[in-house]
């Protein structure tokens, strides 16, 4: 099996590595993407694999796939400019994505949380995420509220809750936790 998995930009911004065999080594390597139909998924998957477009760019940056789109390869800036002008805050996701796996961790999409990424130590279906983290800008506000719901949510599921507040290029980290008295 020569080159590097390719991924298919669809015109809904979905990413599909359709080939199971290179999904499976690139979800293998280090969790990345999701498997699909496949909820809980095992080493020996036969399925195509969906991709996240922070990941998708995080694995185009680093030679780890290629990404094409009506035929057409991606460069990381090319797809950057195409995929950041249809997400909102893609550049602080991204930011704070790669500053998560820099770290050693799992990054997974939170929308399920309602939040931004769930974060794992090891990985899905090794451990659960310890933390939910949700971006915001320096300059941003958050309510008393806010922090109330997010915290009745990360405790709900047994997470903690982390902002991570972007000043510039920088990640400062927020961690709330709840415990009983």
């Amino acid at each position: 099996m020569a080159g590097r998995p390719e991924a298919e930009l669809l015109d809904d911004n979905r990413l599909i590595v359709w080939d199971p065999v290179k999904a499976r080594i690139l979800y293998n390597s280090d969790f990345y993407g999701k498997p699909l139909g496949a909820p809980r998924p095992k080493e020996d998957f036969d399925e195509p694999l969906l991709l996240d477009p922070v990941e998708a760019l995080y694995l185009l940056e680093n030679k780890k796939i290629k990404i094409r789109k009506h035929g057409k390869n991606f460069s990381t800036k090319k797809f950057m400019d195409e995929i950041g002008s249809n997400f909102q805050n893609f550049s602080e996701k991204y930011l704070v994505y790669v500053n998560l796996r820099k770290q050693g961790y799992v990054v997974t999409p939170g929308i399920k949380y309602g939040c931004d990424f769930a974060v794992y130590k090891d990985g899905p279906g090794l451990d659960h995420a310890p933390y939910i983290v949700q971006i915001m800008k320096m300059n941003e506000e958050i309510t008393a509220a806010e922090i109330v719901k997010a915290g009745r949510l990360a405790t709900t599921v047994r997470k903690s809750f982390m902002i991570a507040v972007i000043d510039d290029k920088d990640i400062s980290y927020l961690e709330f936790n709840w415990w009983k008295a």
